[in-house]
């Protein structure tokens, strides 16, 4: 109790300072006016914050850095884990689906709270029974064996490095566009944070940093809520009220959708895909001609010394141009149905499943419950989420622990679709119908600070902001929306503190994922099991660093979009490791053959179907899959899964069955 004293103490000092600090920069600004200096102080001063905690909970012991010393109180514990939790796909990218795709982005909402009811009830009491440092420790304990651990570890791995890379991202863009820096520049920013949260003391650190930013992030996303909400009228608890907002938006948005004028624009991205049609006809004499067209013109701009942002946009195009006429095919395929979905009406948020056809409308509703099956199950399998229930102090704590985090996670979750139907209610009124002269100067800065995150088209001339003309980037809606209700820019720099917050929290707890993984199941278990405490923490530490360079290199390449990373992660993780917990608790019968053929089969499906239907492969390979049953890539843990548990169940009573010693492993593990 003495702990958990200071430590109330010490985070409602650290709460109100920070309130009191937003409070005060505010104060400034109205003195000195908005500028950059906003970003660098609401980008730096926290990250300086985390490096102090980071600093002070520097660590050796093996067991501190790796579990926290198993002595985290429940309460701190489910905040760290809601922290990282509320990754930057949670805080920048949920509400931006919602206000794109409408009841679509509930997939998230519903998949990742109903995960947390799979991880209470099937596999967090019982991965803190065995008290081991990771779930590839935990497989391998369960099953006696280190071909278990190390598909284990390859799969956590692979799952978090993947989302690893989607928050850097998201750190890449923030800084971007709050400090003004190339997407590479704000990568090693968002490194350097990360580094300093989570490299001198481990678990250790990264708990008491994420409880940290988890104040953060809370305070960046209910503050602009409710100033949004008290603007238009919701009063400054708007998740009780918004309601009303969502009626007067879907009036709104059923006017603008039937406006001819809309429809002429819509007819206008329909002529676009028929143009990238004949260019697919004309293949490949048309691969050359663009090629050449795209060269000649940098030759231009350099010729003439054109401005340098032209000249980087062309060199970037023709970077990313298509190595051969085959790679073209499939990438101006991709080009021509992302026109043809233009040239469909937009989304209403207020509508379920909409569709042209009924069997389009079956796809879009096997592609939701796809989706929040992958979310949920994926949610108990992420190895950084279940590792954060063994820093408790006992499997009662681990209990409560969960419902402490699903708590702090809904205090967030509740806000999300407040904030995309503001956003949506604000756009519609301050942009839609107003003339291209007079569009709002927040328009203009997110398109300098990054072409591809908005752009408005005005095909018929008329000089009008219509509603199918604006193509916004769901990752920016959140970042935006203070500029987008006019509050005052120190609210913008609170979210991208807040952002900035999600993703490192997220970030830390999967480098440490991963590096553990690495320095603790494959280097001591495989490699040199007489690795002294001290030598297997400074390897830790090295292995971090290394693959936090390369995590970084391989997000500034700009792979894909934040959601869809995030989604594949979930995905991968549920293929690879779900079926193997859970019947590893609750299967006495599972051999260890039969864990080693379910890794196998449920990653390989899942691998296999992402690489052959997501674009950003195809057009890597050359080779485009068949869609299955209409499955999106970001779904295919719905195949992997099955497969997962098929093979894991045929292999075992194939397999001879575990003898007395694992059977007595199994009921330990199950019964307190």
């Amino acid at each position: 109790m003495k702990l958990e004293n200071r430590l109330i103490s010490a985070y409602a000092f650290y709460t109100v300072g920070f309130l009191t600090f937003v409070y005060l920069m505010w104060r400034i600004e109205r003195v000195i006016g908005p500028g950059v200096w906003v970003g660098y102080v609401f980008l730096f001063v926290p990250i300086a914050v985390y490096a102090v905690i980071g600093l002070l909970s520097r660590t050796s012991d093996l067991v501190e850095y790796y579990v926290a010393g198993r002595r985290v109180p429940a309460a701190f514990n489910g905040m760290a884990t809601a922290a990282d939790w509320l990754s930057a796909a949670s805080f920048i990218g949920l509400a931006g689906s919602l206000y794109a795709n409408g009841y679509d982005g509930l997939a998230y909402l519903m998949g990742w709270t109903g995960g947390y009811c799979l991880v209470a009830f099937l596999l967090a009491p019982y991965v803190r029974k065995l008290a081991r440092y990771t779930i590839p420790d935990f497989l391998g304990t369960r099953f006696s064996s280190n071909l278990v651990r190390g598909l284990a570890a390859g799969a956590a791995i692979l799952c978090s490095f993947v989302y690893l890379i989607a928050q850097i991202q998201g750190v890449g863009l923030i800084a971007t566009r709050f400090i003004g820096v190339d997407f590479a520049i704000g990568i090693a920013c968002g490194l350097a944070g990360i580094l300093v949260c989570s490299f001198l003391g481990g678990m250790r650190a990264v708990t008491w940093t994420q409880v940290a930013q988890y104040v953060i992030l809370i305070s960046a996303f209910l503050i602009p809520v409710s100033m949004i909400a008290h603007k238009n009228g919701l009063g400054w608890v708007p998740q009780l009220t918004y309601g009303r907002l969502m009626q007067r938006t879907e009036a709104l948005d059923r006017t603008v959708r039937d406006a001819p004028a809309e429809q002429s624009v819509r007819d206008w991205y329909r002529k676009r895909a028929g143009q990238v049609d004949m260019q697919i006809a004309a293949l490949p004499a048309s691969y050359l001609d663009e090629k050449g067209r795209l060269a000649r013109e940098l030759d231009e701009l350099r010729r003439h010394n054109g401005p340098l942002r032209e000249i980087h946009v062309r060199e970037a195009a023709l970077a990313a141009f298509p190595r051969d006429a085959a790679a073209a095919r499939v990438a101006w395929m991709q080009t021509r149905d992302d026109w043809l979905a233009r040239a469909t009406a937009p989304v209403p948020m207020y509508e379920a499943f909409p569709a042209a056809s009924e069997d389009e409308r079956r796809v879009h509703e096997r592609n939701f419950l796809s989706l929040l099956m992958c979310l949920s199950l994926g949610t108990a399998s992420l190895p950084h989420i279940l590792s954060r229930y063994n820093t408790t102090k006992s499997v009662g704590s681990t209990r409560r622990s969960v419902g402490w985090t699903l708590f702090f996670i809904a205090l967030f979750y509740v806000s999300v679709p407040v904030m995309a139907v503001l956003i949506k209610y604000e756009v519609l009124t301050h942009l839609v119908g107003h003339p291209f002269d007079d569009w709002p100067t927040w328009v203009t800065q997110w398109h300098r600070a990054d072409p591809s995150l908005i752009s408005l088209v005005d095909p018929s001339g008329e000089g009008v902001v219509r509603w199918s003309g604006i193509q916004m980037q769901p990752d920016m809606v959140v970042l935006a929306a203070p500029e987008i209700a006019g509050l005052p820019y120190v609210i913008s720099g609170l979210i991208a503190a807040g952002a900035l917050a999600a993703a490192l929290s997220t970030a830390d707890g999967l480098l440490l994922t991963i590096s553990n993984a690495l320095s603790h199941d494959i280097y001591f278990y495989m490699i040199d099991p007489a690795a002294t405490s001290q030598r297997r923490v400074t390897i830790s530490k090295i292995l971090l660093l290394g693959v936090a360079l390369f995590a970084s290199y391989v997000a500034s390449l700009n792979t894909g979009n934040i959601l869809f990373l995030v989604g594949a992660a979930f995905s991968l993780a549920a293929s690879s490791l779900f079926p193997v917990l859970v019947l590893g608790v609750f299967w006495k019968r599972t051999t260890k053959y039969g864990a080693v053929a379910g890794m196998v089969a449920g990653l390989g499906v899942c691998v296999y179907y992402i690489v052959s239907t997501y674009p950003y492969f195809t057009q890597m390979t050359g080779f485009v899959g068949q869609r299955w049953f209409g499955i999106e890539p970001i779904s295919s843990g719905v195949f992997g899964v099955p497969a997962g548990f098929a093979a894991t169940i045929v292999v075992s009573l194939l397999d001879r069955a575990p003898d007395a010693y694992t059977r007595a492993l199994v009921d330990y593990i199950r019964h307190p």
